[in-house]
């Protein structure tokens, strides 16, 4: 977003950096302790089940408190995500419709192939 204004989000985030440095030493490590645990945990669930993408910035988020490197990254995702949000509201009805069909034909083609290969993630089959 380079010349846009930063997202209100951020500078919330900012404001809470700053009162976040009066607390004291044992709970700012808490909060680095649950924050690297979060993060782990959400890179974790890239491989395996779970909401990485929604688990990976909360962590970031707790971590950003203490560190610059993790506040950069969350920044970085929030303007990513508000520029994605922005580029969806762009999207024609015909550019939905194609994709909602994409969709339903991609949902279509696994349920055959779960039909004629055997594969038993349908399980009334």
């Amino acid at each position: 977003m380079s010349g846009a204004a930063k997202p209100p989000l951020i500078d919330r985030l900012r404001a809470q950096r700053e009162t976040h440095r009066e607390r004291s030493k044992i709970v700012r490590l808490g909060f680095v302790i649950v924050g690297f645990t979060v993060l782990l945990a959400g890179i974790a669930m890239l491989v395996l089940p779970g909401p990485a993408l929604a688990v990976i910035p909360i962590g970031l988020a707790i971590l950003s408190l203490e560190f610059a490197w993790a506040a950069r990254l969350l920044e970085v995702a929030i303007e990513k995500a508000e520029q994605a949000k922005a580029t969806a509201k762009e999207t024609t009805r015909t550019q939905r419709i194609v994709v909602a069909v994409a969709c339903v034909l991609a949902l279509a083609a696994a349920v055959v192939a779960a039909i004629l290969w055997d594969i038993p993630f349908v399980p009334w089959f």
